[in-house]
C-alpha cells in the first residue's frame, strides 16, 4: 500500500466521494422529512399529543376530562373565533385564538408587549397592527355578532334564531408572529385570553348548544419518555371515548401528508428510500469500477511476487486486507465529508430566507453511519475480489511477459454477453413492472421492483458496453477523423482495448445517468405536485360576506369591494361569484352547494381551469366528493327547486377537488331571481409575492368600511410551494455530488489507462509524434469517450427519472415526462470538459516522460 500510495489515493478518493454521496442522500432524506413534517404540524406547534376528531365533536367537558388525565401538564383546544377591527376607518376581519396554558402549546411568538391578562386585551399580528395603525397600549373597536341564547317566535308560532351586533373595546397588549404560518390561510391570528375566547364562542352558537371543536393538543411532562407517552395516549383515548385518534404530532404530520398523496408517505418514499437506494447502486458501481482498473494494473506486480515465493492464497488475502483497509479508511472520510457538507447546507440555509423552518443540526441515526460504512467497505471487497481471484491465478512466469493488464485486454466471454443480456432486458422488465404497480397504487412495492429492475437493467448496460460502446466511440472518432492524425489516432485508441474504453466512459456514464434521472424525476414531479396543489387549493384569495339572508343565503357582496379587490396590483384575475345552497325537488330534498358564474370568467381566477370545460346553460358540474357526500353519485340529471321556480340540468362528473358543484348564472336566476354574487374569487400573479399581495387585498377591503372576510389558500399552497422548493434544492446539492463522482471516475480510470499506457505512449514518441500531438490524441480520446457515455446516460437518466417519478407520485394522477433541455445541454457540456480536463494531468505526465526513460519502465 505504501508502493502504491499514489494509486489508492485515486481509488480511495472515489470511495470517499461515494459514501459520502450516500451520508448526504440520507441526511437530506432526514431533513426533508423533517421540514415536511414540521411544516404541515405547525398549528400543533411544540405539543407532545394531539386528540382528533373527525366528526368536530369536542366540548368544554372533553378538554377538562384531558386536563385530569394523570401526566398531562397542559391541554388546550385548536377553537377560533372571528371578529371585525375597526380603527380610524379602517376594518379588518380578523381569526381569533385564546392564549395557551403552555408555550409549547402555541405557533405564535410574542415579539413585543405582553399576552393578554384581561377579557379587554388583545394581542395582534404586527401587520395587522400596521395597517390599523396602532400600537402597544392603543384601542381597537371589536365588532360581533351575539346570538339569543332563546329561540324568537314569529306571529305564526315559528322559531327562528336572533341576534345583534356587540362592539367592544379592547386594548393592545402585545404583537405576535407566526413564523411557520400555522395560520397563514385565515390572514393570521390574533390573541385574547382563553376565558373571553369561550365566551366568544359561546356568543357565536345556536341556542341550545354548545361550541365545539376537531382538535386538542396535549402538553406533556418534559422528561416524559415514550413508555410514559403510551400510557398518557391510552389514558387520553378512555377517558374521551368522542376522539376518534390520539397521536403524536408528527404521526399526526404523516398522515396528513400521506392524506394528500392517496395514502402513501411520499416524502419517506421518495426523498429517502429511493435516493438512498439509487446512492447505494451508483456508489458502488463507480467504486467497483475504479478498484477493479487499480487492482488489474497490478496484476504484473503480484505475479512477481509469485516468483519469490508468495502463495495464491497470500496474493488473495492480502489484496482482500489492502481493499477492506482502503475501503474503511475512506469511508469514515465519505461519512465525515457528507455530514459536514449537509450541516454547513444548514448554517447558510437562513441567509436565503427560504421561508421554511429547516432544523439547525443534522441528526446522526445508525443508518447514516452503517450504510454508507458498509457500502463502502463491502463494495470495495467485492470489487477486488475478482481481480484478486485473477491475480492469484496468474502463472509466475507472467510476470516476466512484458504485456498490459491482462484483466483489461481480455476480450469479453459469451457468458459476460449472455449475463448482459439477462439483466438489461430483465432489469427493464421488472422497471415496467414497477412503474405498472404504482400506477395500480401499490406504490410501495412498485418503488421497490423500480428501484431493483433500474439499478439491475443499469449494470447489464455497463457490463454489456464492453461489446458495443468502443465500436460507437470508434465510429463517432474516425467522423472527427479528418481534423488530423491525433484525432485518427484517438479514435483507434478508443477500439484498441475495449475493456479500457468501456471502464472509462461507463465511470462518466454512471455520473451522468443519476444527474438526468433526478432532473428529469424533479421536473416531472414538480409538474404532478403544482397540479396537486393545484387541485388541493382552486381558488387563490376569496373574499366574503359574513351575514346571511332568511334563507340561509349569503347576502350580496357590496360592489365597493369588489372595485377594491380589483384595483389591487399583483392579481392575474378578479370576478364575482354567487354561492347557493339549493336543494333538489322530490321527496328525498337534497341539498346542494353550488357556486355560479361564468365559464370564462372562472378560468381566469382558478387553478384548474381544465375544469369548467363543459360548463354551459343547463350543465351542472359535479365534482366527484361532492357527489359522495351529498349523495348525488349516478344521477345524469337533477331537478334543483328554489324561490323562483325549478330548473333541470344536466349532471357532468369531474374530478376537480371542489367543495361545490357549478352552474351559469342563467341558471342560478331560474331558481333564485334576486340572489346577487356573494363572493370574490381572485388568482395570484405568477412570480408576486404572497404575503405581499394578500396583504394588499386586506389593506383594500380594510378600507371600504364593509364587513368582509379574506381568507387566503395561497397561503398555505405557498407554504407547501417552499417545502417542494427546498426538497428540489437539496436535489439540485446531490446533482452536484454526483457530477463530482463523474468527474473524479472520469479522471481515475483516464489516468490510471494513461499510466498503463506509458511503453505505448514513449513508442509513439519515438517515432515522430510530437508533445502537442500526444495531448491532442489523449483530449480527444477522453472527449469521445466521456461524450459517448454522456448521450447513453442522459437517455437512461430520462427513463428511469420519469420511471422513478411516475411510480412513487402516481396516487397524485397523471405524471408527465418533463425534459429539462437546459439541464441536459448543461450536463453533455460539463461531460465533454470533464473529459478533455481529465485528460490535462495525466497528458502531462506522458510528455515529461522521456521517451527513451518511458521504454524502460517495468
Amino acid at each position: 500500500m505504501r508502493r502504491s500510495a499514489g494509486r489508492l489515493a485515486s481509488a480511495g478518493v472515489a470511495i470517499a466521494i461515494g459514501t459520502a454521496f450516500v451520508a448526504a442522500t440520507l441526511l437530506a432524506g432526514n431533513v426533508i422529512t423533517r421540514t415536511t413534517y414540521d411544516q404541515v404540524a405547525a398549528g400543533f406547534a411544540d405539543s407532545d399529543l394531539v386528540l382528533v376528531d373527525d366528526n368536530q365533536s369536542l366540548t368544554d367537558a372533553d378538554l377538562e376530562a384531558v386536563r385530569g388525565v394523570e401526566g398531562v401538564v397542559a391541554a388546550d383546544t385548536q377553537a377560533m373565533s372571528y371578529t371585525e377591527l375597526n380603527h380610524a376607518g379602517t376594518s379588518i376581519f380578523q381569526g381569533i385564538v385564546g392564549t395557551a396554558s403552555d408555550e409549547r402549546l402555541t405557533p405564535l411568538e410574542l415579539t413585543d408587549g405582553a399576552w393578554p391578562a384581561t377579557d379587554t386585551e388583545i394581542a395582534l399580528p404586527a401587520d395587522v397592527a400596521e395597517r390599523l395603525g396602532i400600537g402597544l397600549g392603543d384601542v381597537v373597536a371589536s365588532s360581533r355578532w351575539v346570538m339569543d341564547q332563546e329561540p324568537v317566535v314569529g306571529a305564526d308560532g315559528s322559531e327562528s334564531s336572533g341576534g345583534k351586533e356587540v362592539v367592544e373595546k379592547l386594548t393592545v397588549s402585545g404583537l405576535v408572529d407566526d413564523p411557520f404560518a400555522a395560520y397563514g390561510a385565515m390572514g393570521g391570528a390574533a390573541v385574547v385570553t382563553q376565558q373571553t375566547l369561550a365566551q366568544w364562542l359561546a356568543d357565536e352558537a345556536s341556542p341550545g348548544t354548545e361550541p365545539t371543536t376537531d382538535a386538542i393538543v396535549v402538553a406533556l411532562d418534559r422528561s416524559a419518555d415514550a413508555a410514559a407517552i403510551d400510557a398518557v395516549r391510552s389514558a387520553l383515548a378512555a377517558a374521551v371515548p368522542a376522539a376518534t385518534d390520539v397521536t403524536t404530532t408528527e404521526e399526526h404530520a404523516e398522515q396528513v401528508v400521506a392524506s394528500m398523496s392517496g395514502g402513501q408517505d411520499i416524502v419517506f418514499l421518495v426523498f429517502v428510500m429511493t435516493f438512498a437506494a439509487v446512492a447505494l447502486v451508483v456508489a458502488g458501481l463507480v467504486i467497483a469500477n475504479t478498484f477493479q482498473v487499480l487492482v488489474a494494473q497490478r496484476a504484473r506486480t503480484l505475479a512477481l511476487l509469485r516468483c519469490v515465493g508468495a502463495t495464491t492464497g497470500q496474493l488473495y488475502r492480502s489484496v482482500l486486507l489492502e481493499a477492506a483497509i482502503l475501503g474503511t479508511i475512506a469511508s469514515l472520510v465519505g461519512i465525515t465529508v457528507g455530514s459536514v457538507l449537509v450541516q454547513a447546507a444548514l448554517m447558510i440555509a437562513p441567509a436565503f430566507d427560504l421561508g421554511v423552518p429547516l432544523p439547525e443540526a443534522i441528526t446522526l441515526s445508525w443508518p447514516v453511519f452503517v450504510a454508507p460504512l458498509a457500502v463502502g467497505v463491502v463494495v470495495t471487497l467485492a470489487a477486488a475480489l475478482t481481480p484478486a481471484l485473477a491475480a492469484a491465478r496468474v502463472a509466475p512466469l507472467a510476470a516476466l511477459r512484458p504485456s498490459d493488464a491482462p484483466t483489461l485486454r481480455k476480450g469479453a466471454g459469451r457468458v459476460r454477453a449472455v449475463f448482459a443480456t439477462l439483466t438489461t432486458v430483465g432489469g427493464f422488465a421488472v422497471l415496467g413492472l414497477g412503474v405498472w404497480l404504482g400506477l395500480q397504487g401499490t406504490i410501495d412495492l412498485g418503488l421497490l421492483a423500480a428501484v431493483g429492475g433500474g439499478s439491475v437493467s443499469l449494470v447489464g448496460v455497463i457490463v454489456g458496453s464492453v461489446f458495443w460502446l468502443p465500436k460507437v466511440t470508434a465510429g463517432i472518432g474516425r467522423l472527427v477523423g479528418s481534423a488530423g492524425p491525433s484525432a485518427r489516432l484517438a479514435a483507434a485508441n478508443t477500439l484498441r482495448n475495449p475493456r479500457r474504453t468501456a471502464a472509462t466512459s461507463t465511470a462518466l456514464l454512471i455520473g451522468v445517468t443519476l444527474v438526468g434521472m433526478m432532473t428529469t424525476g424533479a421536473a416531472s414531479a414538480r409538474v404532478a405536485m403544482d397540479n396537486q396543489l393545484n387541485a388541493q387549493y382552486p381558488v387563490d384569495l376569496e373574499v366574503a360576506t359574513t351575514t346571511w339572508d332568511d334563507d340561509g343565503q349569503q347576502v350580496a357582496m357590496p360592489p365597493v369591494v369588489t372595485g377594491a379587490v380589483d384595483g389591487v396590483s399583483g392579481l392575474r384575475g378578479v370576478t364575482e361569484v354567487t354561492s347557493v345552497t339549493a336543494s333538489t325537488s322530490g321527496e328525498e330534498g337534497l341539498m346542494v352547494p353550488a357556486i355560479a358564474a361564468a365559464p370564462d370568467a372562472l378560468r381566469a381566477v382558478v387553478n384548474t381551469p381544465d375544469a369548467f370545460d363543459e360548463l354551459r346553460p343547463g350543465t351542472l358540474v359535479v365534482p366527484d366528493q361532492v357527489a359522495t357526500d351529498y349523495g348525488l353519485k349516478g344521477l345524469d340529471e337533477i331537478e334543483l327547486k328554489g324561490p323562483g321556480g325549478t330548473t333541470t340540468l344536466d349532471v357532468v362528473s369531474s374530478d376537480a377537488q371542489y367543495a361545490w358543484a357549478f352552474m351559469v348564472p342563467a341558471d342560478l336566476e331560474a331558481i333564485y331571481p334576486d340572489l346577487r354574487p356573494n363572493l370574490v374569487w381572485a388568482g395570484v400573479g405568477d412570480g408576486q409575492d404572497v404575503p405581499d399581495t394578500v396583504a394588499a387585498v386586506q389593506d383594500a377591503v380594510s378600507t371600504t368600511d364593509e364587513v368582509v372576510e379574506v381568507t387566503g389558500s395561497i397561503v398555505e399552497r405557498n407554504t407547501f410551494q417552499q417545502v417542494i422548493d427546498v426538497i428540489l434544492g437539496i436535489v439540485v446539492g446531490l446533482l452536484a455530488v454526483a457530477v463530482l463522482i463523474a468527474l473524479i471516475g472520469v479522471a481515475n480510470t483516464l489516468s490510471l489507462s494513461v499510466i498503463e499506457r506509458t511503453r505505448e505512449s514513449a513508442m509513439l514518441r519515438a517515432i515522430g509524434l510530437s508533445k502537442g500531438q500526444l495531448r491532442a490524441t489523449l483530449a480527444i480520446e477522453g472527449m469521445l469517450i466521456a461524450g459517448v457515455g454522456a448521450v447513453l446516460g442522459v437517455v437512461l437518466g430520462l427513463l428511469y427519472g420519469w420511471a422513478g417519478a411516475a411510480t412513487a407520485l402516481s396516487a397524485m394522477g397523471e405524471v408527465p415526462l418533463v425534459v429539462p433541455w437546459a439541464d441536459i445541454a448543461i450536463v453533455l457540456g460539463v461531460a465533454l470538459v470533464a473529459g478533455l480536463v481529465a485528460s490535462v494531468v495525466p497528458a502531462r505526465a506522458a510528455v515529461r516522460t522521456h521517451p527513451v526513460a518511458a521504454l524502460a519502465t517495468e
